[in-house]
């Protein structure tokens, strides 16, 4: 049997962690990430499919193709995050679980970085922990899909 698959995806200008603006987004590049993504998955039994786009449409099409693909998506929206009702709506129609990742914490920034359309689609969201919050991002969701497993388990 194949591991679950989570669909870590990364909207615009992730490409550019490790030089834009590291004393906010700090020196960890995108690969760094990805195998942050690839070694916390490995220990939790999933698998991933790890992505990033600077395209609004590319990145809808992606949430998409998640539907009766992936098991759940973790999302960094980035600029995304405050404008795309496109990006909502994709995830809303999916129907998986979706948690929301930032790098920054979204709510100490400027102000029109507040809203998030993407926070009405999630499960959850984590902000301002660093690149950390993709592997807490993993954590909780392989706690979802095990949730998902056994509803009956109150424990």
């Amino acid at each position: 049997m194949n591991p679950p698959l989570i669909a870590v995806l990364n909207g615009p200008n992730l490409n550019m962690l490790g030089t834009r603006e590291p004393e906010k987004y700090g020196r960890a590049t995108l690969d760094d990430v990805e195998a942050l993504c690839a070694e916390t998955a490995d220990e939790l039994g999933l698998a991933i499919d790890f992505r990033q786009t600077n395209g609004e449409g590319e990145l809808v099409t992606w949430v998409q193709e998640c539907r009766g693909r992936a098991a759940g998506i973790i999302i960094n929206p980035a600029g995304y995050t405050t404008t795309s009702i496109a990006l909502l709506d994709a995830l809303l129609a999916v129907g998986l679980p979706v948690i929301e990742v930032h790098i920054t914490n979204i709510h100490r920034r400027e102000e029109f970085r507040h809203h998030s359309y993407v926070s009405k689609a999630a499960t959850g969201v984590i902000a301002g922990l660093g690149i950390r919050g993709y592997a807490l991002a993993m954590q909780a969701m392989a706690g979802l899909l095990e949730d998902a497993e056994d509803p009956d388990d109150d424990e």
